[in-house]
């Protein structure tokens, strides 16, 4: 918590909070007795064109989610758009984000990276999700949940390979902060043998592929490409050498395209 950001919460009109259960002990320990209401994502597209009216009137409004940075996998586009769009002034205040915390201190590369947010909850969706990532060069960041993390962790393990190195980073800033490096194979094993490390708020960075790697499977898709296309038109091979490979669509068809000429 920094000193602009309780100046702020103090002076504006309204705090609109992810859930006030959660804000108002922070709020009271800070003196901040600034009305607050409830903005989260199941009431955010209702409630954002009030407050936006609201801020056209001349209101100003203090928008927090529970833990980091709204609209970093939180609510709040909606809102921002919105005032936005009507020629309100929005200004960010920073503070504490997992995302950008657990980078700073993972020791993976950090001039190029691909934030992901949280991975799609069924299986199979985030098995083809992590497949269409195989073959990226920058450092790997995603948020998962208490619920999944040895689910998420065997997937990445099985799809990038268990010598990926990786880190999971666990409830940032926070008391409980707990930051662990290993390649996927032992980070899985880690976090199965500690059930204290699969709860809280859970980021996990994955190096990204080598560019060696990345340029022999395109070497591969460029030769499976090659073989469909003698066979079938070009958008059907693009589809068969998706499911064969796993690849990017886009990359393939581009491929497709290139292999035509």
């Amino acid at each position: 918590m920094t000193a602009r950001a309780v100046e702020v919460l103090t002076g504006v009109d309204l705090i609109a909070a992810e859930d006030t259960r959660h804000s108002l002990p922070m709020l009271r320990h800070f003196g901040i007795d600034t009305p607050c209401i409830a903005y989260h994502e199941h009431n955010e597209r209702q409630a954002s064109p009030e407050l936006v009216q609201r801020l056209v009137l001349g209101s100003s409004i203090a928008l927090i989610s529970d833990a980091g940075t709204p609209l970093i996998s939180d609510p709040g586009y909606h809102l921002v758009k919105q005032a936005r769009d009507a020629g309100c002034r929005v200004i960010p205040i920073p503070g504490a984000n997992a995302l950008v915390s657990a980078l700073s201190a993972a020791g993976l590369p950090t001039h190029r990276f691909v934030f992901e947010g949280f991975l799609p909850a069924r299986a199979s969706m985030r098995r083809k999700h992590l497949q269409r990532l195989h073959d990226e060069t920058a450092t790997l960041v995603f948020y998962e949940s208490t619920h999944r993390i040895l689910e998420s962790l065997q997937d990445m393990q099985e799809i990038f390979g268990g010598d990926r190195e990786a880190v999971i980073a666990r409830e940032m800033t926070k008391i409980h902060e707990t930051i662990h490096g290993a390649t996927l194979a032992e980070l899985l094993q880690w976090v199965q043998g500690r059930p204290e490390q699969q709860k809280g708020e859970l980021v996990i960075l994955i190096h990204g592929a080598s560019k060696t790697a990345a340029d022999d499977n395109l070497a591969e898709y460029q030769r499976i490409l090659g073989i469909l296309m003698d066979e079938m038109p070009l958008k059907q091979a693009v589809t068969v050498a998706e499911r064969i490979t796993g690849g990017k669509r886009n990359l393939l068809y581009d491929l497709a395209v290139r292999y035509k000429r």
